[in-house]
């Protein structure tokens, strides 16, 4: 029983940090794109530091939700259903997730409700929706395998992925 649940932390603790990584290349490549493009106007950005916590806290995020079953309903469909869902449900959560750090933040910065709305309205709806459809866009890859590796199996999938092509079954 512990050997298995020291097995069972190990592959959650794998997988959280390859979510990690994959979601901080996407964050990363949009942040990339964004200070190209703010660059040409003169304008110097550099936000990669936020596009690393935000990975980790993305991640976290999937994982509770696997862990809770959330976005599982159409598991038992074609996998580009259960994709689509997964994606448009994770997406979602993002969306909630950046509505509640802009109030966070808010708040920490000692803003009234009005104020944080107002900020809200005026600058953070697009860039929220912007970050939200990215994600999205970056969390069909990531289900897809996902869900492959659900349905072939972890290790089937990792031995096509990284093993040769003579090992394979």
């Amino acid at each position: 029983m512990r050997a298995d649940l020291k097995e069972r932390a190990l592959e959650e603790f794998k997988l959280y940090w390859i979510c990690v990584a994959y979601l901080f290349i996407s964050l990363g490549s949009f942040i990339l794109y964004r200070r190209l493009i703010l660059a040409d106007a003169g304008v110097q950005y550099l936000n990669y530091g936020i596009a690393a916590i935000e990975s980790m806290i993305i991640a976290k995020v999937i994982l509770i939700g696997r862990a809770m079953n959330i976005g599982t309903r159409f598991e038992s469909r074609p996998l580009v259903l259960s994709v689509a869902y997964k994606t448009l449900t994770f997406g979602l959560v993002v969306l909630a997730f950046g509505i509640l750090e802009r109030i966070v933040t808010g708040l920490f910065h000692h803003k009234t409700w009005q104020e944080i709305v107002e900020t809200f309205v005026s600058l953070g709806i697009y860039e929220l929706m912007a970050r939200v459809l990215m994600m999205m866009i970056a969390f069909i890859p990531m289900f897809a395998f996902w869900e492959l590796g659900r349905v072939v199996g972890g290790d089937k999938l990792r031995l096509y992925f990284l093993g040769g092509i003579a090992e394979r079954p």
